[in-house]
Formats: C-alpha cells, structure tokens, sequence
C-alpha cells in the first residue's frame, strides 16, 4: 500500500511581491503548520526590479486538508508581506483553447502531445477562422468552431470567442499560428493567459514570405519565440525561444520546415511550463522556473 498522498493531496503555489526578509520562513511556516512537505521550491530575487518570485510544489498529509482551507489560512501570510499569489491543485489541468488558422504544424504537434499526456491540459475546443482542421479536430473528438473573420465582422467574432472562453471555463488561450491580430480590448481581457508563437525575425521580414525574405538575405539563424500577448503587436514578455543553425545550402522551403519545428517546439514548451505554473510575469519579462 503507497504512503504517498492520493494526487489531489498535492498543490502548487506561485507568489511575487517585494523582495524583504523572512518571506521563506513565512512561507515554510505556513507549510509546516498545516502537515505540508515539499516535493519542489524555487525562488528567484530580482535585485533590480527589488521583488522576490517563489514556486512550491508541496503535498498534505491530512486528507482533510482542501483547496479552500489552505487558500484562507495563506491569506494573512499574503497580506502581510504584500503577496500577489496563485495557488492550486497540482494534478488539475489546464483548459486550453486553441486557435489557428491555416498553418497546422503547431495545432498538430500540441494535440500530438496532448493525446500522449505529454502536456498537463485538456483541449475544450479550436477555434478557428478557417474550416481546413476541422477534420482533425474531429479525429480527436474536440468540438471545433469556425468563427469568420472579415474586417466587418471582427467584433462579433472576437465577442463569440469570449463567449467561448466564459462558457468552456478556459484558463489558458494558445494562438497556434493564428494569423488574426486581436484587438486591445481583447488582449487586455486574456492578460496573462494567451500565448502567441511566431518567427524571431521580427522586427525584420515582416509580412507575407517572411522564410523567403530572410533567404534573400543570407540569415544563418532561424528561430521562434512564444509570448504572452498584450496589446503591444509581438511584443509581450518572452517565454521561451529557440534557434537553428543554417547555410547558404538552404533554400526557402528548407527554411520554412525548419522554422515549423522550432515554432512547434518553443509553444509546446511555452504552454507546459505555463499549465505547471511554472512561468511568472515580471513587468516586461517573465520568470521561468523550468
């Protein structure tokens, strides 16, 4: 018989505020007061910004314990040293609604991962303002919604998607290489919790043929980056990048193969860590406890 905690026994709490002496004892305190051990702790001490980040993974001996119980009894710790907070269930997943276009390699790797429990979410539905993936959202018995988008129906398709987020009760929206530019309204109300994956080119190659463009100019690197998105086009603070080495022996559509790799690669990382709580947004930059 396993001495180990059934998994719902097992939380995660991520917390930021100004860096000041004993927040690890109040913390641990808090932890020990209540049968807590830790499996995980990681901190960070942004010395220029004068804050302080922390993630614990810890479990709970007595089954008693709730969610509820040990978010009232953190509430005093929080207010007392100024925590902003987030805490629970380790073993919930994230809902994550994916929204794509007409480039698939992304939406096909993240679901890919999903169906092998390689990424800690549950997939409510895509979205998307193009029917050609609608056969594999079929595939993999995910609700698929084709929303349009012309210039005249913008705002009802971005109030439909918000429907959608309210409605599926969506923690997490992932722009696969969802080639629509959302409006500031809609950026602020998905603040912290939408995530955008394009080409590191940008600022440069802009627009259409971006590969073929950087081809022209002889790059020796490609990449991507995964974002959270704000207002800000491309702007918001970096998650995760990566990058490949190349020659003049590429042509532009080796180019583009590359490019669709490492842009599947960096959101599938982008999204894990975020659905483990594992990423903090620090002003224009995010602290990322891998």
């Amino acid at each position: 018989m396993s001495l180990r905690p059934p998994p719902d026994s097992e939380f995660v709490l991520t917390l930021s505020c100004p860096d000041q002496a004993g927040l690890v004892h109040a913390v641990t305190s808090f932890l020990v007061e209540r049968s807590g051990n830790i499996q995980e702790s990681q901190q960070f001490d942004d010395r220029l910004q004068g804050r302080f980040f922390m993630r614990v993974h810890f479990e709970v001996s007595d089954p008693g314990t709730t969610l509820e119980d040990l978010r009232a009894g953190f509430a005093p710790v929080a207010e007392a040293y100024r925590i902003s907070w987030q805490l629970r269930h380790a073993a919930t997943p994230t809902r994550t609604l994916i929204m794509v276009s007409k480039f698939g390699h992304c939406l096909n790797d993240l679901l890919f991962r999903w169906s092998i429990g390689a990424l800690d979410i549950e997939v409510p539905a895509i979205v998307s303002n193009h029917r050609e993936f609608e056969p594999l959202a079929e595939r993999h018995g995910i609700p698929f919604h084709h929303v349009p988008v012309t210039p005249q129906t913008k705002t009802e398709a971005e109030a439909r998607l918000l429907e959608l987020v309210d409605e599926l009760d969506v923690d997490l929206v992932v722009l696969a290489r969802y080639m629509q530019i959302l409006s500031d309204d809609l950026c602020k109300r998905l603040e912290g919790r939408a995530i955008n994956i394009h080409h590191s080119f940008l600022p440069s190659f802009k627009g259409a043929r971006p590969y073929a463009q950087a081809h022209e100019r002889g790059v020796k690197l490609i990449g991507a980056t995964a974002h959270y998105v704000t207002p800000d086009l491309d702007e918001g603070p970096i998650i995760e990048q990566d990058v490949v080495r190349v020659d003049h022996s590429q042509s532009p559509e080796n180019l583009v193969a590359l490019g669709r790799d490492v842009e599947a690669q960096v959101l599938a990382r982008a999204v894990e860590w975020h659905s483990r709580s594992r990423i903090m947004i620090n002003g224009n930059r995010t602290v990322v406890f891998r």
